[in-house]
């Protein structure tokens, strides 16, 4: 990890933690609550919206804890006519006024530029801090980050898929976007031990977020638990630190495995 546990999130200035958090797998509340008592204030409200991060954020609301999370609401919007709507309902739900990031989702080609408008114009209202953008086309990042619209971007990025070392981290401007990213296990492959190389053990899952967190361009790394040991196990990362040579190269070995005779995945 560069050694650090938290880190500014790209020009968006605001510090976070160097893990963050995602919904959509399951975890408990409880689970959610002991990251955010660890460290871990960067919550995604992703794209299945289980009610173990929606009861966590209202608990810990409850506490006055809300200025000490970052927020992320996902919106899979193509063309703006129902973003406002479907935000304003979702923060009823959650019973928030805002949220701190509205991440335009799933991103493959140029995003619509009414879209981006109508991101802009809630940013501007007050509606949202910042202004995010998903997607696995590596090669649009450095494209979108040329309009000046986005704040931080969700990347692809484990051992198995390391393109983004070529083709975004280095080409984005100095003043760049925050670097979230997500699929650290490759959607379990990487711990798979029928898809390991002959004589090889599965990493402990910990390795798989210190592989990604070891890379200094990253600000945060995701972790979709969808237990409670499962986010002590992403947690121990942070205890743990930075991969040494060693575990570089053991874990770039499984990953280029991984992506060789596995199935692919986006």
């Amino acid at each position: 990890m560069t050694g650090n546990r938290d880190r500014v999130l790209g020009r968006t200035g605001v510090k976070v933690c160097r893990l963050g958090v995602a919904s959509s797998y399951g975890a408990p509340a409880e689970a959610f609550e002991e990251a955010f008592e660890r460290g871990c204030n960067y919550f995604y409200y992703g794209w299945k919206r289980d009610k173990g991060m929606h009861q966590a954020i209202g608990n810990l609301c409850r506490k006055g804890k809300r200025d000490d999370m970052i927020i992320v609401y996902h919106s899979y919007d193509r063309f703006g006519f129902f973003l406002k709507g479907f935000y304003k309902n979702a923060m009823k739900s959650l019973g928030l006024d805002r949220v701190d990031v509205l991440l335009l989702g799933w991103h493959n080609r140029s995003v619509s530029p009414r879209l981006i408008d109508q991101a802009v114009k809630m940013k501007e209202k007050g509606l949202v801090r910042f202004v995010g953008m998903s997607g696995h086309n590596r090669s649009l990042f450095p494209v979108m980050a040329e309009t000046g619209s986005f704040d931080l971007f969700h990347v692809r990025y484990n051992a198995a898929h390391r393109g983004a070392e070529d083709e975004v981290f280095p080409r984005l401007p100095e003043r760049r976007p925050g670097i979230v990213t997500y699929t650290a296990t490759r959607w379990g492959q990487l711990l798979d031990p029928q898809k390991m190389p002959p004589g090889q053990q599965p990493p402990p899952p910990r390795n798989c977020y210190r592989f990604v967190l070891t890379n200094p361009d990253v600000d945060v790394c995701l972790c979709g638990p969808s237990n409670r040991e499962q986010m002590r196990e992403a947690l121990a990362a942070l205890d743990e630190g930075p991969l040494d040579q060693r575990e570089m190269q053991r874990m770039r070995r499984i990953g280029d495995y991984v992506h060789q005779h596995s199935r692919s995945l986006y």
